[in-house]
């Protein structure tokens, strides 16, 4: 059997690209592991994560702040296996949309471990029947996305000690958890279960959550958090940890002190790491970069022309949206077309309460390479959206270069923040200056209106503050 294009990988870079690469013309199939399409994102991922993320930003809500609009909730109850059952129906029908998708599109799927033969032979091995099957191409897509990484000494069993998956499907709420790690997923998580009743800490390696995004906005997430009853141990070293009878015994230094604790589920979430077992790529004469990521050119060809990789497996952020732009511009690569992805242009998003979305560069960054800069800020305190939702925490922070005015980055911490970001990214991607936003009308009342007035605080002449 042979295509036009193998994707190994059926998450959101591979799916994407089997699909645009079906509809430009290519016979195309895609290969994968998992019974069920849409790769880490969907199935343990993204999609169940912001499930839990809203269901229990509801239970939230009713029990510690509807009374703020007149809505008096007693006796609220919390059904978990509810909660988780709602949870996993998302997934399949999202994943049951994937596959409907590939059937209109004609790309052929196949669940089974891959590995490469050839630069065009691929070896299938399907996990039910364990045969063994063979497929050609002309050329092959390496897709297969990210691992959470271990922390050297600590065993994760997905009960006691668990990641980022055991903690989307962890059967009662845990008196207490720590989670090793401050960035996006631990923060996720850390407050999914802090909504539902655990006592959370975040142990955090570095001096602040999130080291990569615009301090300013950190150190506000840090507080709102802790306000939240989220508490942080910064600056801190896990030297182990072990499970002890139903709890979980860990220890860690910081600042040159040692501490014994315990608690009753232990977070690993330190951070992800390419996945790549198993393909054979030393068969293909691909070597793998310091940080396990395929190295490509910028038409995302590895060192063997007919093999290309996108997605987390190479470098850059590992983010679903990341992958899927780069999905659809390989696919078009492949037929002739000349499409591009500003780099500079991916946002991020942490779906905490508030949400803090970025794009762009930091002020620190900004800093370090001597380019020249001037802020505009506006806090949503100001906003009369906000102040309406009764959500006026946070503030819209834009970054443009001082001499030009052009919008070099955005950083957002607030209600909706994800969503909002979209229109910093448009601006980013079509080269905006601060002044361009300023002069676009924004409906009012919305949360937008504060992107617009930290626009006009550029130059010192926002309206309403």
């Amino acid at each position: 059997m042979r295509f036009d294009l193998v994707v190994i990988g059926a998450g959101p870079g591979g799916y994407v690209a089997a699909i645009r690469a079906a509809q430009l013309g290519m016979k195309v199939a895609c290969v994968d592991m998992r019974s069920t399409l849409g790769g880490t994102c969907l199935n343990v991922g993204c999609i169940p994560s912001k499930a839990l993320l809203h269901s229990s930003a509801q239970y939230d809500q009713a029990q510690k702040h509807m009374q703020d609009h007149g809505i008096i909730c007693s006796d609220i109850k919390l059904d978990l296996d509810r909660l988780m059952a709602r949870k996993t129906k998302v997934v399949d029908d999202l994943t049951k949309g994937i596959s409907f998708l590939f059937k209109k599109n004609k790309v052929t799927s196949f669940q089974a471990k891959v590995s490469f033969e050839s630069a065009t032979k691929l070896k299938l091995i399907h996990p039910d029947t364990k045969e063994t099957q063979f497929i050609e191409a002309d050329k092959v897509l390496i897709a297969t996305g990210s691992e959470s990484i271990d922390l050297p000494g600590i065993k994760v069993d997905e009960t006691k000690i668990i990641s980022s998956t055991g903690a989307l499907a962890l059967s009662k709420i845990p008196e207490s958890m720590v989670v090793l790690g401050g960035g996006y997923i631990g923060l996720e998580l850390g407050s999914v279960w802090a909504r539902l009743g655990s006592k959370v800490t975040i142990v955090e390696f570095m001096d602040r959550i999130c080291p990569q995004m615009d301090q300013e906005i950190s150190l506000n997430l840090k507080r709102l958090l802790s306000k939240q009853g989220l508490d942080f141990k910064l600056n801190t070293k896990v030297i182990s940890a072990k499970i002890d009878g139903n709890k979980v015994a860990y220890e860690i230094e910081s600042e040159g002190k040692t501490e014994k604790l315990s608690t009753d589920v232990l977070l690993v979430s330190i951070g992800r790491r390419p996945y790549t077992d198993g393909l054979g790529l030393d068969k293909i004469s691909i070597q793998l970069d310091n940080r396990g990521r395929i190295p490509v050119d910028a038409q995302y060809r590895t060192s063997n022309p007919s093999i290309y990789a996108i997605g987390d497996v190479i470098k850059g952020p590992m983010l679903a949206h990341k992958a899927e732009d780069e999905g659809v511009v390989v696919a078009e690569i492949m037929v002739g077309q000349k499409p591009h992805i500003n780099y500079d242009a991916i946002p991020g998003v942490v779906y905490t309460h508030p949400e803090v979305a970025t794009v762009g560069k930091t002020e620190e960054e900004l800093k370090a390479d001597q380019i020249p800069y001037k802020i505009g800020k506006f806090p949503l305190s100001a906003n009369s959206r906000a102040r309406a939702m009764g959500e006026s925490d946070g503030f819209v922070k834009i970054l443009a270069h001082r001499d030009s005015d052009r919008v070099l980055g955005v950083h957002i911490i607030g209600p909706e923040a994800g969503t909002i970001i979209a229109e910093a990214v448009l601006a980013i991607e079509y080269g905006a200056s601060s002044e361009d936003i300023a002069r676009t009308c924004h409906a009012h009342p919305t949360l937008n209106e504060a992107f617009k007035e930290a626009a006009l605080a550029v130059d010192g002449r926002a309206i309403h503050i």
